[in-house]
């Protein structure tokens, strides 16, 4: 009996690459989260001299450095943050993760390549910086930039206004995330040991309710800035921030959010980790 296999029917190697790519990017994105709420915490107790104003991604890279061997450092971060982004691209454009074309597959996969955009972005930000280009530090960070450019537009306020109205449903779906319990859907956690299984579950709920309120303050900020026509209202994460220490107990809401945000990075860890990555497509 002849059993051997036509060609046709072998299967193909599976992309590791795509599998390391996705590992190293959540690596790259818990470090970039832990160090964002890390100085945070310290500028909403006024430790180090520490400022809001640094706290945010960009502050991070400048932060990143300033440290010993900060020039490496940085550019590890960098490359992590391209693998991240080539895998959300992967995701949005061969549909690894199966999402289908109907409207709502369509919608997720959008999100998947929204997600590359941003964090692609971020990683040309800090490689500007490593080369001493300033890294967008002319005074207007890339939200401004965005508000300035949309209200250029004819319908500008009404286009910004959308962003904002999309930036804070965001925000709701990071809650809806936690709470679902849907941040854990691909998440192996019988991997971990028992003794710390609980506490990074916990740890990941608290995270995404933090990105989310982020989200939520950003997304005000840029619904603020189109109805007064001024793209300086908008702003990115240390605006946030700095929108939240102006409140009553401000420094003490600030520091909470700070934890949450470390524990966000700290799930990104445990996504790295324990998550099951898909290269189906």
């Amino acid at each position: 009996m002849d059993i051997s296999i036509s060609p046709s029917h072998i299967p193909s190697p599976r992309p590791e690459w795509v599998i390391r790519f996705a590992r190293i990017g959540l690596i790259a994105k818990g470090i970039v989260y832990c160090l964002v709420g890390a100085l945070a915490f310290m500028a909403a107790f006024e430790l180090g001299g520490q400022t809001e104003q640094g706290a945010g991604k960009t502050g991070v890279f400048q932060f990143i450095l300033e440290q010993p061997y900060g020039q490496v450092l940085l550019a590890i971060v960098v490359a992590g943050m391209l693998c991240y982004t080539l895998w959300r691209l992967i995701q949005a454009i061969r549909d690894t993760e199966d999402k289908g074309k109907d409207a709502k597959g369509i919608g997720k996969r959008i999100g998947y390549a929204f997600s590359g955009l941003v964090y692609g972005a971020l990683a040309f930000t800090a490689a500007q910086l490593l080369l001493g280009n300033g890294g967008g530090s002319n005074g207007t960070d890339s939200r401004q930039t965005l508000a300035r450019e949309l209200l250029a537009q004819p319908f500008g306020q009404w286009l910004l206004g959308a962003v904002a109205v999309g930036t804070m449903i965001m925000g709701l779906y990071q809650f809806y995330r936690a709470y679902s319990g849907k941040y854990m859907n691909k998440v192996q956690s019988e991997q971990l040991k028992p003794e710390v299984r609980t506490s990074l579950v916990r740890a990941g709920l608290v995270g995404y309710i933090a990105r989310g309120i982020v989200w939520l303050i950003i997304g005000y900020l840029l619904l603020r800035a189109a109805i007064k026509a001024n793209f300086r209202e908008a702003g990115s994460s240390s605006q946030a921030f700095q929108f939240l220490e102006e409140a009553s107990y401000g420094s003490y809401l600030l520091g909470v959010l700070a934890l949450g945000l470390i524990c966000y990075g700290v799930f990104m860890f445990v996504r790295a980790k324990c998550e099951v990555i898909s290269t189906k497509g």
